[in-house]
């Protein structure tokens, strides 16, 4: 093995380790800014959950949250696209269900954000479905 190849080799998992590293802490910061703009717009019981240890797992989080009313569901989408977009450069790659505003989602690749009008998350029980998933539970104004 030439010493060029085995420089190489050695690097190789040190750059991945950092990659990953920073990967792992633009989520954190993507997650909390989420959150944020969920609580700027007074958004109720959020909760994220932990995913990466799922196999068949769409996405590595979930961030979830409800509202009382359709106007209030798209105003938290608007919060938390503005926020994200503000803070990080970032919006999401596809947007579900503001025509309604019954059920928003936002997709941010790694992470998804669920935005309930407060009866549909009641029926639909999303943190039932991925109970064994670490879940965070975060501060909402009532």
């Amino acid at each position: 093995m030439t010493t060029h190849n085995l420089l190489f080799t050695l690097r190789v998992p040190y750059f991945f380790t950092i990659f990953v590293r920073l990967l792992y802490v633009f989520m954190e910061k993507l997650i909390e800014t989420i959150v944020a703009g969920i609580q700027d717009k007074k958004g109720k019981d959020i909760v994220s959950l932990d995913l990466t240890g799922f196999d068949g797992a769409i996405c590595s989080h979930f961030v979830v949250c409800n509202a009382d009313s359709t106007a209030q569901v798209a105003a938290i989408a608007d919060g938390i696209e503005e926020k994200v977009y503000e803070e990080l450069h970032e919006s999401p790659w596809r947007v579900e269900g503001k025509q309604t505003g019954l059920w928003v989602a936002l997709d941010y690749v790694d992470v998804i954000v669920h935005i309930f009008q407060s009866d549909l998350r009641d029926y639909y029980r999303l943190e039932e479905l991925w109970a064994d998933a670490p879940m965070i539970r975060y501060e909402s104004e009532e």
